[in-house]
């Protein structure tokens, strides 16, 4: 008689039958749908105060109107992973507001900074997903936060959970002189349609859209969940190609292009389509499995076009050439002419921080010298529309008598660092002002480094700054000194490129924090004097001796 053969066990996938939760955080979201959190906030919470929240809405359903509690002062990252939540939670909240395409107008800036001076102690970030972040925020204070919010046309809901989270955009969408397709209109109709649809609101965990006609390909469309990237067939007909399954975390995956073609006005079904895979064939056994980028590695990008086609859209979509390869800098800072003859202005906050005052100054510059019209990016920067050519000077010394650089150095313009130690629960090291002091530190030593240079540095190994598709990048954890005391420090990566390659790990390869400073600027100062012209940072790792690396 053959040996049975052992049954696999199930992903906990609907659509192969498993409806039955397979643990705690799938248990909570069918026991009661995260937007219904809302009508609790509004209630009861908001009224009752902190020690009343239902501890499945705090560490749960809370996160559906972006909501997360932050952590409490004091707490060294040697607790990180051994607290429990109850210990690290402080009585505050991080509040996170979704900005969809990264589109602002003015009176939607000053309520940002309203906002940030009233219930956040003057707290605000500009995130790599174009979202504003706050910290210090009281649950009492939330209803009100959203009466703002909704008034000029803003949002939390699923601004975080087991959602469709903002939908990232080109900054420049309808004004760039070069762009291939302009992805508002396109944006706008999946978000009116589908953001806040309890159709969607049960995914195995997040799910990331990036939609963009950029030339330069600021949305990093091979990292998202899912991505439409402009391009333009043989008819000369500009749409998208799709790309699905990427994803950073502990376990990095670039997206796959699914080799279609997809017309402006197919684009909001193709995206329902895809994140109905995902909802319905998603694995939710194992959280840290439960993202499309695995799907899609087990399935592969034929198999995945095959199903939605053939269960999802019950169409065959055409094929369609790839987009054109992204520039060296994926970003937009700087003065540059717009197709309509005004200009746009990027500049540089230090690392995505900012305060209320800052944003009301933005918002101030922005009416005086363009339309009021704002833009965030996906690089943590910022961008000020529709400027008079004879306006751009003015503009740039203004914005730079606030240390808002619109012609940053290489440090300013491409180092990241995530919220880090001071806020996150997660984190295990301090982020953002170690990465502003490296950046200032290196513009001294370094003055005359032009080269591009991306510095991503995050506080543990969630990749929220995109570490592995650094030049360097820079993972929180606990290191030995030279005096065998366990301090901050961080794990390096070489030679990452968004879409090209992971960064490496040197074998033993570590800094102290006190130490980054003097290890980025040996490695730089080793890559420039051995560089052949042309050659990036990338590159020159690849072939770099290892002593050089560190």
């Amino acid at each position: 008689m053959p040996p049975a053969t052992k049954r696999k066990r199930g992903e906990g996938q609907w659509a192969l039958g498993y409806r039955e939760p397979l643990n705690k955080n799938e248990e909570n979201k069918k026991n009661d749908d995260g937007l219904n959190v809302r009508q609790r906030i509004i209630d009861v919470y908001s009224k009752a105060g902190f020690d009343s929240i239902d501890p499945a809405d705090l560490r749960g359903r809370f996160r559906w109107f972006g909501l997360y509690t932050q952590r409490k002062p004091g707490i060294d990252g040697g607790k990180t992973g051994s607290l429990p939540d109850e210990e690290l939670d402080d009585r505050y909240f991080m509040l996170r507001v979704r900005i969809d395409g990264g589109q602002l107008d003015g009176p939607q800036t000053r309520v940002l900074a309203d906002i940030a001076q009233k219930y956040a102690r003057g707290t605000a970030d500009v995130t790599d997903r174009q979202n504003i972040q706050y910290h210090w925020i009281r649950i009492e204070d939330v209803p009100a936060i959203w009466d703002a919010l909704e008034a000029v046309g803003l949002s939390t809901m699923e601004a975080c959970g087991d959602t469709p989270r903002v939908i990232i955009g080109c900054p420049l969408a309808g004004i760039a002189e070069d762009e291939v397709i302009d992805a508002t209109p396109h944006i706008r109709d999946v978000h009116d349609r589908y953001i806040g649809s309890p159709e969607f609101s049960n995914l195995p965990r997040k799910f990331k859209t990036a939609m963009s006609g950029c030339t330069a390909h600021c949305t990093v469309h091979e990292i998202n969940d899912v991505a439409f990237v402009g391009t333009v067939n043989a008819e000369g007909e500009a749409g998208y190609q799709v790309f699905a399954g990427g994803g950073l975390s502990t376990n990095p995956m670039f997206a796959q292009s699914l080799g279609v073609f997809v017309k402006p006005e197919q684009a909001h079904e193709v995206w329902k389509g895809i994140i109905s895979i995902f909802r319905d064939y998603g694995y939710r056994r194992l959280r840290h499995r439960a993202r499309i980028k695995f799907l899609m590695a087990d399935w592969g990008a034929a198999k995945f076009r095959e199903i939605l086609e053939k269960e999802y859209l019950g169409y065959a979509l055409p094929d369609g050439p790839e987009p054109a390869a992204p520039l060296p800098r994926r970003d937009h800072v700087g003065i540059h002419p717009q197709k309509d003859g005004r200009y746009y202005v990027g500049f540089a906050p230090r690392v995505g921080r900012l305060n209320g005052d800052l944003l009301g100054v933005i918002a101030d510059l922005a009416e005086r010298y363009g339309s009021g019209r704002v833009r965030t990016t996906a690089e943590q920067k910022m961008v000020i529309l529709d400027v008079p050519e004879e306006n751009t000077e003015a503009l740039a010394d203004a914005l730079a008598e606030h240390d808002l650089q619109v012609r940053p150095s290489t440090f300013r313009r491409q180092t990241m660092a995530c919220t880090g130690i001071e806020y996150c629960k997660l984190a295990i090291v301090e982020t953002k002002q170690r990465a502003m002091d490296l950046m200032d530190e290196l513009e001294k030593r370094l003055p005359d480094f032009e080269q591009p240079l991306t510095i991503n540095v995050n506080g543990c190994p969630n990749a929220c700054a995109r570490i592995q598709v650094a030049d360097i990048g820079l993972k929180g954890q606990l290191v030995v000194d030279e005096n065998g005391d366990q301090v901050e420090g961080f794990q390096i990566h070489l030679g990452g490129a968004v879409g090209a390659s992971f960064g490496k790990k040197v074998r033993g390869l570590k800094t102290t924090s006190e130490g980054l400073t003097d290890y980025v600027e040996r490695v730089v100062r080793n890559y420039d004097a051995q560089r052949t012209e042309g050659e990036t940072f990338a590159a020159w790792t690849q072939r770099a001796d290892e002593a050089d690396l560190k």
